[in-house]
């Protein structure tokens, strides 16, 4: 046996240095799990689950909403501008419609992918009503939750104080639907709390000062947002604005996005809503999706102290060459916020928000940062064809203006993937009772085995 640890300090070194017998233990792993990259194509294998196009297997079946970037001509299929819907409708007609009423986006279109319908004047008062009353935590919660070892991390900070959340609910276990409803509702409301309550607790701990705002009934989703964040509460009409279209355009996105299969696999299992929105938010969290904003945001800033003159096509080109090169930035040879598993020719979210990001940047004086946004937008995609062999067509995600509206907002980049879950959650929401109500089989699909049988051996004679 090892002699019992003294300290705190000898604690900390067993717990979280990485010691030379990690290492050697990891290299062991590394050589017992690789697999040749060639058994996968020679066994049709598809990774990502995906073919080498980017098209996904089909491994489910949804009426929330589709994303559509093919269409078929003379029996063909052929890239196409992008277009997403929800609940069949085009998302470009449902912007158009809750901008010419002149009204916040957010609730009417939870409405719609939680219910299937856009609802008339007296239902979406009556949603608007059922939000703002349930738009409240747990006695005590702030105090004993979010205050308790707040983190730097906010989705790991949200996503404790949903699992805590559930041991709140008398009938936390309960998967009927109505039950569930009621979770899932509960928690779209209380999601921008947990979120602006947990950054605030950090800040606070780390000797800044503290203010709790509660939500005020009468404000949109996003007014609330950004009200709750800021210490004097105060924000433009096109601030909030905006943030409403952020979380419409990040409402959902069809059912084989990482974090909704990951919402349908949970659910399958059937587990409690708290453990699969809590699984949702460990998806979204990742570099590769709803973190990929933040990568954005940090490959800008090195650009704008690389590039000396932001004009100078040659120079903004030789960046972006250095980036692909494996040279600039973090050395992965990524141009962020460039690409898409499904979109080709355009990402229509990406092309509707561009046209609110340039009126935001004129108000916030960032023109001449929106302009080296669009210099890039156009560059990339020519550079990328040049550099990497290419299986299908690569433009401007959503991703890629996103992180620079939040900025632009005074969001701060600890929140810029809460902010995507904030509008997530609904379709998260919307799925988890889409599986409930027509599945009911746990999903499990095949792995194929490649270790070869053996005989064990007694420790003795190994």
């Amino acid at each position: 046996m090892t002699n019992s640890v003294n300290s705190a300090k000898d604690l900390d070194s067993i717990l979280f240095d990485i010691s030379p017998k990690i290492k050697e233990l990891a290299g062991l792993c590394e050589a017992n799990t690789g697999i040749d990259k060639e058994l996968f194509v020679k066994h049709d294998v598809k990774r990502g689950l995906r073919d080498v196009n980017g098209k996904g297997v089909l491994a489910g079946l949804t009426n929330i909403s589709d994303v559509c970037a093919k269409k078929i001509v003379n029996g063909e299929e052929v890239p196409c501008a992008g277009n997403l819907y929800y609940r069949g409708y085009n998302i470009k007609d449902l912007v158009r419609g809750f901008l010419d009423a002149d009204h916040f986006g957010y609730e009417e279109i939870a409405y719609l992918l939680l219910f299937g319908e856009l609802p008339t004047v007296v239902q979406l008062d009556g949603f608007h009503e059922t939000l703002t009353e349930r738009r409240t935590l747990p006695p005590n919660f702030v105090r004993d939750v979010i205050m308790k070892a707040p983190s730097h991390d906010m989705m790991n900070n949200i996503s404790r104080a949903i699992l805590n959340l559930y041991s709140y609910d008398e009938k936390a276990d309960d998967t009927s639907i109505p039950n569930v409803l009621r979770q899932c509702l509960n928690l779209i409301s209380e999601f921008p709390m947990l979120m602006v309550y947990g950054y605030h607790a950090y800040n606070y701990r780390q000797g800044q000062d503290m203010y709790i705002y509660a939500p005020d009934p009468q404000k949109s989703t996003a007014e609330n947002i950004l009200m709750m964040l800021r210490e004097d509460r105060q924000y433009t009409e096109l601030e909030a604005r905006i943030l409403d279209m952020a979380l419409v355009l990040h409402m959902d996105h069809g059912g084989g996005n990482n974090s909704t299969f990951t919402t349908h696999v949970v659910t399958s299992s059937g587990t409690d809503t708290y453990s699969t929105i809590s699984a949702a938010m460990a998806s979204l969290k990742g570099p590769k999706h709803g973190g990929a904003n933040i990568k954005v945001t940090q490959m800008f800033a090195d650009m704008k102290e690389e590039v000396k003159d932001w004009e100078d096509d040659d120079e903004v080109r030789a960046y972006l060459e250095g980036l692909l090169a494996r040279e600039r930035f973090d050395k992965k040879g990524l141009i962020y916020g460039m690409g898409h598993a499904i979109y080709s020719v355009s990402d229509p979210r990406a092309e509707i928000f561009k046209k609110f990001v340039a009126q935001l940047a004129h108000e916030k004086g960032y023109d001449k940062e929106y302009a080296l946004y669009e210099k890039v937008e156009h560059m990339a995609p020519e550079i990328i064809a040049e550099k990497r062999k290419m299986y299908k067509g690569v433009n401007a995600n959503v991703d890629f203006y996103s992180g620079l509206v939040y900025h632009m907002l005074g969001i701060p980049e600890q929140l810029y993937t809460p902010i995507f879950a904030a509008a997530r959650i609904v379709g998260w929401s919307a799925h988890r009772l889409e599986e409930l109500i027509n599945v009911d089989k746990i999903i499990r699909p095949a792995y194929m085995p490649l270790a070869e049988y053996r005989e064990y051996k007694n420790l003795n004679d190994r």
